[in-house]
């Protein structure tokens, strides 16, 4: 709940935790670079010290592993980047995959193929197994790229069988947990991935700070030159209010993992009510997804309608990945999941941090009314 509004659209971003606020708004009291060494900027190197820290204990992996960016974008692309600049020739990328991965993929010069999934959306193992077993070594390291989670479904990946399957071929896995963190438990090292990606917003952090974890298997290069910052791994000062507030989300985060668990119960409540009253399709139902996540899809009452005559009622949702807003085309996600007929009208229902039962029942309670009302204009041929 956010004000007189219901807010539902966390996996696009998360309002920005109290915690967040006051940690930023601390740190913007610091004066002092965070690599100058006189007192100013010792103070500022230990906010971000600790922040990464906080980051750190969140996916479980050394803090020295935690290479700051300005995004999930940036983290997805220096690991991808990266490999490319390690020799991998040939790029394996999941079919639902966020476009911040794919794009950096084919604009890379690397080929690219595209990892099918079945039609919960879950990545086929077999598929990559038979690939990596045909595997031309002059196309160098095998790399793979699989998120953790999906942003539009919430479906949840095998990384981890994927990951031993590329360390037969010593290949290189790549996870997107941006959506992940903070939902689930994730276990940056126990996921099976080389490269791990992660964006403060999505838990309840500002928007503009990322971060990417690195196992020994990995081997990075700088893409951003200049500076000695984030141990030479990434140059330019150090957005040090934006890190503050990223360690405070990842700590409030670790302390809230039970409330959003709840969630599932909520969001299964409500689906199973749309399904009884409207006959509504859920995507990935037969898949294990994140606990907060909904994508639902009622043929004939398109997606843009749905949103609007929700927002109308002060609930804010969305129609699949924000930043693929306004773009006329299917979802890319349903569509390689083989729905793409329901593309047009899917829905994503996200809950977080400050999400309540009710505001699961509200929307549900809402989104059958607009339902009810598109359905009473359509044509009887249309029903």
């Amino acid at each position: 709940m956010t004000g007189s509004s219901t807010y539902l659209d966390y996996n696009a971003t998360a309002p920005v935790r109290p915690q967040v606020k006051a940690a930023m708004m601390a740190a913007l009291d610091l004066v002092g670079n965070p690599s100058s060494i006189h007192a100013g900027g010792r103070a500022a190197r230990a906010v971000i010290e600790a922040a990464r820290e906080a980051v750190a204990a969140l996916i479980m992996v050394p803090a020295q592993t935690i290479i700051f960016t300005s995004g999930g974008t940036e983290a997805n692309g220096l690991a991808i980047e990266s490999a490319v600049a390690a020799g991998s020739r040939r790029l394996i990328i999941g079919a639902t995959e966020h476009d911040c991965v794919l794009e950096t993929a084919l604009a890379s010069g690397a080929a690219v193929e595209i990892w099918p999934v079945d039609a919960n959306g879950v990545a086929d193992l077999a598929w990559l197994g038979e690939r990596l077993a045909r595997w031309d070594r002059a196309d160098g390291r095998p790399f793979a790229a699989l998120m953790l989670a999906n942003n539009e479904t919430g479906v949840i990946q095998p990384t981890g069988e994927a990951a031993d399957l590329l360390r037969t071929y010593e290949g290189w896995l790549h996870v997107d947990a941006v959506q992940a963190a903070g939902k689930i438990i994730v276990d940056g090292r126990g996921c099976g991935a080389d490269t791990l990606a992660l964006s403060a917003h999505k838990l309840g952090g500002p928007q503009g700070t990322g971060a990417l974890t690195f196992g020994p298997r990995a081997v990075l290069s700088r893409r951003l030159h200049g500076g000695g910052q984030e141990r030479g791994r990434r140059a330019g000062t150090e957005n040090l209010p934006g890190i503050a507030g990223f360690g405070a989300a990842a700590s409030a985060a670790m302390t809230d993992m039970a409330q959003i668990k709840m969630q599932a119960a909520w969001r299964d409540e409500a689906a199973a009510y749309l399904k009884t009253e409207a006959g509504i399709q859920i995507v990935g139902e037969g898949a294990t997804r994140l606990p907060n996540t909904l994508c639902l899809a009622k043929t004939g009452f398109s997606a843009d309608l749905q949103v609007m005559a929700l927002d109308l009622a002060g609930i804010m949702v969305s129609t699949g990945a924000a930043c693929s807003s306004g773009k006329v085309r299917p979802s890319p996600v349903l569509t390689a999941m083989g729905l793409e007929p329901l593309a047009g009208s899917a829905l994503r229902v996200s809950g977080g941090w400050d999400t309540t039962q009710l505001d699961w029942t509200r929307f549900a309670q809402v989104w059958l009314e607009a339902n009810q009302r598109h359905q009473s204009r359509r044509p009887a041929s249309a029903a």
